[in-house]
């Protein structure tokens, strides 16, 4: 297992600890042990969520999980300080990007998880998608488990493809290309593709051309010949007018859900809104890239404070969360493929056309920048300002030979 990079600091450290929250708090003596729990689960799956938390308080007497949700930047403006002072919940979705648990790790807020195996209360670690438990283990120890893992797949309309003649989603990534061609025009992008504030999609395009953004030493290899021509394919694309530029997430999911775009590479999470808008919606697998099967994968962690005054009772829960009954209730609700890796037989997941989409990517999928030092800033100061220039016109070496030497002085690369 790797061990933890230090990243960027989430947001500032505020002085406040989070209102009605303490690691510290002492239940009745004469009633269950009372946890409290906080995520930033504020979208349309924010039920499934709630609903999952009721479904264990029902189901045991012992403990009670109070959830707040609040929005992510909340989180992580109050809840590295509230933890590194000892106070905030017990238990945390500290941020949906698994490189922020290293800033925790360094301040000792996190808890060790010991409660591992396949018995009653205890983390099956070996049944959980392989990339998380690496992502969220150091020099050995568990620090949290997966509150989710998704994928991105390719959605498409399917009335825009039969309107420009097209039978079928693309298989490869030339088709892939090709088809975004075709279908641009009269108003309509072949392709909803975001840049900024959003779940990384261009990661995505450069890995089916054999490119990629960091190298196993943490250095860049963005400027190497493989990297320019993975970035300058899709850039002369975008400039050609196949997609708009300079989206957000939020632009492109309504871009694609005006019925304005014909393809948009996104998570399960978008499924319902995208039918709920009235889109003739199909689910297809990322084209295979030149190197094979590969797609992005994403998974929030599930931590627990490391002055919990009940480590044990907050690992049973997160036992649970990540058991075989709530995992299957979650992927139901959510659409998410389950965390664990047993459940793909399971015959009312693999009949649910979302659930089985998206676990189907699980074997191939990456995360995005896993283990890479100051990775929220090479995101935000390096890759995302490389996809804004090169998308406006820049010579793509150019800009990739600027973008490397941003990201090798922040991962210390000699």
């Amino acid at each position: 297992m790797r061990k933890f990079t230090a990243v960027a600091a989430a947001g500032a450290i505020a002085g406040l600890v989070l209102t009605g929250c303490s690691a510290t708090s002492t239940p009745s003596s004469d009633g269950p042990v009372e946890l409290t729990m906080l995520a930033g689960f504020t979208g349309g799956d924010r039920g499934a969520y709630e609903d999952l938390v009721a479904t264990f308080n029902d189901t045991h007497d012992d403990i009670q999980v109070s959830l707040e949700i609040q929005p992510w930047d909340s989180i992580a403006q109050t809840l590295p300080a509230a933890w590194a002072t000892g106070q905030g919940p017990d238990i945390a979705a500290p941020n949906f990007d698994p490189n922020v648990l290293a800033n925790y790790l360094e301040t000792g807020s996190l808890l060790a998880l010991d409660q591992v195996g396949t018995g009653e209360g205890q983390i099956d670690v070996d049944a959980l998608f392989p990339a998380a438990v690496d992502a969220f283990t150091s020099d050995g120890t568990l620090y949290a488990v997966p509150a989710n893992v998704a994928t991105l797949q390719l959605y498409y309309n399917k009335a825009l493809f039969e309107a420009a003649g097209i039978d079928a989603p693309p298989a490869t990534v030339q088709e892939f290309q090709d088809d975004a061609v075709a279908l641009t025009g009269d108003g309509v992008y072949g392709l909803s593709l975001a840049e900024r504030e959003t779940i990384q999609m261009w990661p995505i395009l450069q890995w089916l051309e054999g490119g990629d953004i960091v190298g196993s030493d943490n250095c860049s290899v963005l400027d190497t010949p493989e990297g320019i021509e993975s970035l300058s394919v899709w850039a002369d694309l975008v400039k050609d007018g196949v997609a708009p530029v300079g989206l957000t997430g939020a632009e492109s999911d309504s871009l694609f859900s005006a019925g304005q775009a014909a393809m948009q590479l996104n998570g399960p999470w978008a499924a319902a809104g995208y039918t709920d808008a009235g889109i003739d919606l199909g689910v297809a697998p990322v084209p295979t890239g030149v190197d094979g099967d590969v797609t992005l994968g994403s998974t929030v962690p599930l931590a627990v404070s490391a002055q919990t005054e009940h480590p044990e009772e907050a690992q049973e829960f997160l036992a649970w969360w990540t058991g075989q009954e709530a995992q299957k209730q979650f992927a139901l609700a959510s659409g998410f493929p389950p965390v664990r890796t047993d459940l793909a037989d399971d015959p009312e997941l693999a009949a649910n056309e979302v659930v089985a989409a998206f676990a189907a990517a699980l074997p191939s999928a990456r995360l995005y920048l896993p283990g890479v030092p100051e990775a929220t800033k090479v995101d935000t100061e390096g890759y995302i300002p490389l996809i804004g220039e090169i998308t406006r016109g820049a010579d793509v070496a150019d800009a990739a030979a600027k973008a490397s030497d941003t990201i090798n002085a922040l991962t210390g690369c000699a």
